[in-house]
């Protein structure tokens, strides 16, 4: 029980007439919606916004949930600050006590969630709808009491508010320094502070409580927990409605409290303004496949952008990383993110992380570096791993050709120019091209010359020579493309196995290849791999029988890093095709392992809840940047089939634990929504499969599908390109396969790219000519059909 410390002095019981609040279940009657499984009810959920969102369990209660603050990272937030660490609701009867916190069922909507609350025995059902409404700081809470019986029902209902006013992640940094919170009632909210810092929270109804109290919190000493209890009357097969407000400032109590009040009046105004918003994000690149559930993902994954926008306005505007534990901004989640935000149309995010993370890491580190990790308070904790640079350039020209915008490309590439400098001079000792240090694997001493970060720089210098001669700078063009020509070749020489028909994890010394094995060895027997410690102990065998003062190639952990050459399409064909063929045997159901040799034999057929460690740890994962990765690289060597299949795999993960999402580690493990889902989706779905490659700085769109087999009637629409806006549709028959397409800018070029096979103009007027043995159409018209019988 808890202990009432004080109650609300001079607060009178009064008679008053109860508010009319329209209900937002008839808002959500038409919107899409999954319902989530009992089995993991107790897991988590996110009500996102771009300043407040609330994290808790899908059953209506908040347990301490995450690592990175532990145990801090659920309740609701207000970046940079934590606003509560949630709330409890029980309804009590003259006989009973109903706790609202083990819901029967959870409900998702692209923007907002539902638990509902069976009670058999007192005929009430109750559901709890809550969404954050955009650009605001706070969340609206709503209960619906149905009382099912033949009888009135006459109760109290009590709203307990576990306020707790603390900093984010590295807030010491900045001088965010927590203190004790306390509170004042105001005729219907609760207003709390910090008491040496100007943060607000407050929370309450548009209805008058019957009593307020402030009560003890002994799980938060510098926390403070209050109440507010109504009067309930429900009449027989009615039901009756009460409103919450939670909302909050870092500056001002008169903000939080307009923000709050606000809510109340405006809720149904900004819950339909909210919902026909994300009903123009799913119209936009609207994908139409025989696959209903990839489908569906695809939808649903065009959302799950939406609720990693992080706005604090005193620092910026960017996507965050995943949720719970990375809602703030990093480099190279980023970096593959945004080029699936762009495909689904989502630009004015993108232009705003791509501004925040180039600010900020000129800021921090001047040279070019592109920073890794940042706090919503604007502390970077890390100021940049080396494969965040190269990834920076790409990303940037690749925007580029989506947007057209010439003025973008000047902006940012002083500070490619700068990166690629402070690449290769303060990162490669022995100028061999491939700079030294971590990349995506952040194993302990796998920092030598990394399969990635060659990549990755090998992209960035020829991406970086299109955008030179973009700029008419010709002689810097030519230097950058030598570069990216050398690293080619280097690439497929130096860091090709023939013996595991892969790339190599990392060029290095044989004494740092030994240092890490022993480790990998440690790793493997502790996870009872026996075929990874076997071809372990033999590469040490191995070496120790030839030894090399060489640096040289290491297969050792199969990190699916490896597979970056195909995904940049770096890898010759040959190559390709075997490296390819390898990967799929460090697969299980879901999609690709981090690391190779934590798969074992049952790892093919395994699809059940991932077992990860107490303490958070990547180790034994599947995720779905790597699997994402390999998909992108199958279609850059003209296989869609495996491409999908990748594809299939991940969506299996879709609303395995958290309905609407895919989490970060298959099935459920980690974030329980995470950035990059998007570019293992949409690059392959929009770029690749519907061949999309956007060249807006020419007013030109080439495209040249690859579709999957199975997918004989697929249309992509509302894909925007510059100002231009593009729909392909493909219907394939016994009688043959036609292409219509259509632009809302005729003075555009749409080339389109089909294999030499009878392909002719069904309608519209198209130039035609053969290339490399292929036939190209080009048109500019608003409409064009081209087919074979």
């Amino acid at each position: 029980m808890r202990k009432i410390l004080s109650a609300i002095p001079g607060l009178f019981i009064l008679a008053c007439s109860t508010p009319i609040e329209q209900p937002l279940t008839g808002i959500l009657k038409d919107s899409p919606n999954i319902t989530g499984k009992e089995s993991y009810l107790e897991s988590p959920y996110v009500t996102a916004g771009d300043r407040v969102y609330m994290v808790g369990h899908q059953d209506g209660s908040f347990p301490p949930l995450g690592w990175h603050i532990k145990g801090e990272m659920g309740g609701i937030w207000n970046h940079p600050i934590k606003l509560m660490d949630g709330f409890e609701v029980e309804l009590t009867t003259e006989q009973d006590t109903l706790p609202l916190d083990s819901a029967s069922s959870f409900t998702n909507y692209p923007f907002a969630n539902k638990h509902t609350y069976s009670f058999e025995n007192e005929d009430l059902l109750i559901e709890r709808i809550q969404f954050v409404p955009d650009g605001t700081q706070g969340i609206f809470i709503q209960f619906i009491l149905k009382n099912l019986g033949e009888e009135n029902f006459e109760g109290k209902l009590s709203f307990v508010g576990h306020t707790n006013l603390r900093p984010t992640w590295l807030g010491e940094r900045s001088n965010m320094i927590d203190s004790k919170d306390s509170g004042s009632f105001e005729e219907s909210y609760w207003v709390l502070k910090d008491s040496i810092n100007p943060w607000y929270n407050v929370f309450g109804s548009n209805r008058t409580p019957v009593d307020a109290e402030t009560l003890s919190n002994n799980l938060k000493p510098n926390g403070a927990s209050n109440s507010l209890t109504y009067a309930v009357t429900i009449p027989a097969k009615s039901e009756t409605v009460l409103n919450f407000s939670v909302a909050g400032s870092y500056h001002s109590q008169e903000e939080a409290i307009q923000t709050h009040l606000d809510i109340l009046t405006n809720y149904a105004s900004w819950a339909e303004e909210k919902k026909v918003r994300y009903e123009q994000l799913a119209q936009q690149s609207k994908l139409t496949i025989p696959d209903k559930q990839l489908q569906q993902t695809f939808e649903w994954l065009k959302y799950n952008c939406d609720w990693l926008v992080r706005t604090v306005p005193e620092i910026g505007i960017g996507i965050g990383a995943g949720i719970a534990d990375y809602p703030w901004w990093f480099g190279v989640d980023s970096e593959y993110a945004l080029k699936g935000y762009m495909a689904v149309g989502q630009e004015d995010i993108v232009e705003q992380t791509i501004q925040l993370l180039d600010s900020v890491s000129m800021a921090v580190n001047g040279n070019g570096r592109i920073l890794h990790e940042m706090s919503t308070n604007g502390v970077v904790f890390n100021e940049g791993n080396i494969n965040e640079t190269p990834q920076f350039a790409s990303l940037i020209w690749e925007i580029y050709k989506w947007n057209g915008d010439k003025a973008f490309l000047e902006k940012y590439f002083p500070t490619i120019q700068k990166g690629l400098k402070w690449l290769l001079e303060a990162n490669d000792a022995d100028n061999n091209l491939f700079p030294d240090g971590f990349g995506m694997m952040e194993i302990h001493g796998l920092d030598s010359e990394m399969i990635d970060v060659a990549s990755y720089t090998q992209r960035a210098f020829s991406d970086a020579a299109l955008m030179a001669l973009e700029l008419d700078q010709a002689e810097l063009s030519e230097q950058y493309q030598q570069v990216a020509d050398e690293l080619t070749e280097k690439i497929n020489t130096e860091f090709w196995s023939e013996t595991f028909s892969s790339y190599a994890d990392f060029i290095g010394t044989d004494a740092q290849a030994l240092r890490l094995i022993e480790d990998a060895l440690v790793r493997a027997d502790t996870l009872n791999k026996p075929w990874a410690v076997e071809e372990l102990e033999a590469t040490k065998q191995e070496i120790l029988k030839n030894p090399s003062n060489e640096a040289r190639p290491f297969v050792l952990y199969h990190n699916w890093v490896v597979n970056t050459p195909m995904e940049m399409g770096i890898a010759d064909s040959t190559k390709a095709i075997m490296a390819l063929d390898n990967a799929k045997k460090f697969t299980n159901p879901f999609g690709v392992f981090v690391t190779g040799i934590d798969r074992d034999e049952t790892a093919g057929e395994d699809e059940g809840s991932f077992q990860g460690s107490k303490v958070f740890s990547y180790t034994g994962a599947v995720m779905t940047l790597p699997t994402g990765v390999q998909a992108v690289a199958e279609n850059n060597y003209g296989r869609p089939d495996e491409a999908l299949d990748y594809l299939k795999r991940m969506s299996r993960s879709f609303s395995y634990a958290l309905p609407g999402s895919i989490y970060e580690v298959s099935p459920d493990y980690g974030m329980m929504t995470q950035a990059w889902n998007i570019y293992a989706f949409a690059v392959p779905v929009v770029n690749q499969f519907f061949g999309i490659k956007p060249m807006a700085h020419q007013k030109t769109i080439v495209i040249e599908p690859q579709l999957p087999k199975d997918w004989d009637n697929a249309a992509l629409e509302n894909v925007t390109v510059g100002d231009n806006v593009i729909s392909i549709w493909h219907s394939q028959s016994e009688s043959g396969h036609q292409i219509k397409i259509t632009q809302t800018q005729p003075d555009w070029k749409i080339e389109v790219v089909l294999p030499y096979d009878g392909y002719t103009a069904k309608e519209g007027d198209a130039q035609t000519e053969s290339k490399n043995g292929k036939t190209v159409f080009t048109f500019t018209e608003a409409t064009m059909v081209i087919g074979k019988n």
